[in-house]
């Protein structure tokens, strides 16, 4: 039976190749969005080769202390998650969990010898992100709900402040748990006042479902809400796929511009369509024959025209494939925990990794996989030394002392100018003894 399980994270930062998990919250539901069992709350530990963003604690309150108190390891979080949390049929959502939480728990599967894709696929699981629906959603269907705008009038969908609009409570805002429960309501909410969007949303979350109506094989316009696109029309507009993007991704136009007025192309002209991150797109059938162009400050003839003058410069659509395909879609990483999209392992060495991470501090003192894959050594070392210290032998823990020494004399001067932001004097002083503890 298919479930959801609507998650959030708390992080020691904002980028997920880099930072630490600290927190993970979630509630199971049914189809409905009925509770299934108890919520889960648990802290990771925070690893010794990490410092906090203190800008990011000041928001969480979250103390590494707490977490090597009161938490799991990372290897002991990633086992907790892949055989108990995100079992067969189990659809992972959040709120704008795609683009962000996803991210960190790839990066924490890979550094801990998991595969990093499994989770979110294998055996009928999927993933879904309840911030895309709720863009679109406020920018077509917006009846029955009260939606939140900032100080100088501009729409904003922050969590916290649809769920104060509609009389949810959500008292501890950027704590995981709270957030969770106040996801499922922003998506009852949804489910209530717009059923057909919601289900429509929910049944078009597969890549292959979007590839249906995204592709370069018969060309349409569409309807497409993003966090990139701009508020003024509630994140919205009309879209043109015009070229393939990376790794089989397909670049879209932006029909509210006119190409031969807007020779410097920016960000909102072009962006890349990612199939698999379930992006919030409807055919235009959706917008009907008036009401809904004008929910997003368009109209059939501009796009008509638009979408005209853009097909007589397929150059064009050839420079914005050529400019793509030579852009990296990551930085290049310095160490093998930041190299997880730098290819896929071979079957051999998945094997290896396996044992690996079936092996407890005794069977890894002993381990000595010869892996074919380079990133894998350094990062076996790294995994022991966070994990399993005692599983080190003395010249593995020289290695992997310096490792971490100049892992974190890095990322000191960044820690110490963020320091003065934390308010909470108490947070600030359990920062400092942290930084010196580590270093």
């Amino acid at each position: 039976m298919k479930t959801f399980f609507f998650y959030d994270l708390e992080t020691s930062g904002l980028k997920p190749r880099e930072d630490r998990i600290m927190q993970f919250a979630g509630q199971r539901t049914d189809m409905d969005l009925q509770p299934i069992g108890e919520p889960v709350n648990v802290l990771v530990k925070m690893t010794n080769d990490a410092l906090p963003s203190p800008s990011a604690i000041n928001v969480t309150g979250i103390t590494p202390q707490q977490t090597l108190m009161d938490g799991i390891s990372e290897a002991e979080f990633c086992k907790f998650i892949t055989e108990e949390i995100f079992t067969s049929e189990t659809i992972a959502v959040g709120y704008n969990t795609v683009r962000f939480d996803d991210e960190f728990m790839r990066a924490c599967l890979w550094r801990n010898f998991y595969d990093p894709y499994e989770w979110e696929w294998k055996d009928e699981r999927s993933r879904w992100d309840i911030l895309d629906v709720v863009r679109l959603t406020r920018a077509l269907r917006p009846e029955g709900i009260e939606w939140p705008f900032r100080e100088d009038g501009a729409p904003t969908n922050r969590l916290e402040l649809i769920t104060k609009l509609n009389g949810v409570s959500h008292e501890h805002a950027h704590d995981a748990l709270s957030d969770v429960f106040a996801t499922i309501a922003v998506a009852k909410l949804i489910k209530d006042k717009q059923p057909e969007l919601f289900k429509y949303l929910f049944e078009m979350r597969g890549k292959n479902d979007v590839k249906k109506l995204v592709n370069l094989d018969n060309k349409q316009p569409f309807v497409y809400a993003s966090g990139r696109y701009a508020n003024e029309f509630n994140k919205t507009t009309v879209v043109l796929p015009i070229a393939p993007g990376r790794n089989g991704n397909v670049l879209v136009y932006n029909l509210r511009y006119n190409l031969e007025e807007n020779p410097e192309v920016h960000y909102p002209i072009v962006k890349e369509l990612c199939y698999n991150k379930c992006p919030a797109v409807a055919p235009l059938s959706v917008l009907g024959k008036m009401d809904g162009w004008k929910k997003i400050g368009l109209t059939e003839e501009t796009v008509e025209k638009n979408m005209k003058i853009l097909l007589a410069h397929p150059e064009f659509a050839e420079q914005m494939r050529s400019e793509y395909e030579n852009r990296p879609e990551y930085p290049p990483a310095s160490e093998p925990e930041g190299a997880i999209y730098d290819g896929f392992l071979n079957d051999m060495d998945r094997r290896k990794v396996l044992e690996v991470r079936k092996a407890g501090a005794n069977q890894l003192s002993d381990l000595h996989p010869e892996f074919d894959d380079e990133r894998l050594p350094e990062l076996l070392l790294h995994y022991k030394g966070r994990n399993y210290p005692n599983a080190l032998s003395e010249s593995e823990t020289e290695k992997y002392e310096e490792y971490r020494k100049n892992r974190l004399e890095k990322q000191v001067p960044k820690f110490m100018a963020e320091i003065e932001t934390v308010k909470d004097d108490f947070v600030k002083q359990e920062l400092l003894l942290y930084l010196q503890s580590l270093v």
